[in-house]
């Protein structure tokens, strides 16, 4: 597999945007939806995780409209509704008639949406300190949409509230996010997508407790216990809400659980998935 490829993406038209995306591997469709955070684009969620799954699956990582290296279309109004057309209309663009998701925090919101507008669309459901219901906006997630460009609101942001271990925020990697959040566009369009009070934005990525409880996917919920951007009740009211669901808590672990807990985010979701695939 190229990795250098799978890095550099491809643009597709979809729902009449230009549309930055990832795309590696064989095998069923295995959609990567990425979270809100500050810079972030489908690579940065997920680089650590597309090269280990492109050995056995499709994988698709979109920049969801608005975000990274896809269209920021003006007049528009950013939110759950947009950004799940937008995914929509991606997977029809590029042929997808069905497909397993992987969504960390607001990504795991838009996976809970269109699992529920789509059910045809979707085989199986990861979902990583996941948004998705109503819950009083954390500190952290103030903090995250209310971010403002700057290397120290940056590495505050990685090492008080994104990680449990401080020390994942170097200086390269300090200075690669922050270099990302002040990309031509990409904090223009940032902050029109949360304006205060956003606790708006909590509730508008909400899906109603009766639409959950009729996801029939299977579906893996993954949480860092000392997460202060997502709180772990959500992933325990999720739970609690989607019939055929299980959950796994790391301690010692935050809100970038693909990050800090790498090998075993990746092992635990294919296991997951290789399970519950069939053939």
């Amino acid at each position: 597999m190229n990795v250098d490829a799978l890095e550099a993406g491809a643009y597709i038209e979809a729902g009449g945007h230009r549309t930055h995306y990832h795309e590696g591997g064989s095998g069923d469709t295995l959609l990567f939806i990425h979270g809100s955070g500050p810079g972030v684009t489908a690579w940065a969620n997920w680089r650590l995780a597309l090269p280990v799954f492109a050995r056995s699956f499709h994988v698709l990582a979109p920049d969801v409209l608005g975000f990274g290296y896809s269209d920021r279309p003006a007049g528009v109004t950013y939110g759950k509704d947009v950004w799940v057309e937008h995914l929509i209309a991606f997977l029809d663009a590029k042929g997808v008639r069905s497909c397993h998701i992987v969504g960390n925090s607001m990504g795991g919101g838009l996976a809970i949406a269109l699992a529920v507008r789509r059910p045809d669309l979707v085989g199986r459901l990861v979902l990583m300190g996941s948004s998705g219901l109503r819950f009083p906006i954390t500190p952290g997630l103030e903090a995250v949409w209310g971010y403002e460009p700057g290397r120290e609101a940056m590495r505050s942001l990685i090492a008080e509230y994104f990680a449990f271990d401080r020390s994942i925020a170097t200086d390269n990697l300090v200075e690669l996010r922050y270099a990302a959040s002040i990309q031509p566009g990409f904090q223009e369009s940032y902050s029109r997508m949360f304006p205060s009070p956003r606790q708006n934005g909590v509730d508008d990525l909400a899906t109603p407790a009766d639409d959950i409880r009729r996801i029939a996917s299977p579906a893996l919920l993954i949480h860092g216990r000392e997460d202060k951007v997502i709180p772990l009740a959500v992933s325990y009211e999720l739970l609690a809400l989607i019939p055929n669901a299980q959950l796994h808590v790391f301690g010692h672990c935050g809100h970038w659980t693909q990050i800090e807990r790498m090998a075993e985010f990746n092992a635990i979701v294919d296991a997951f998935l290789t399970a519950t695939c069939t053939a």
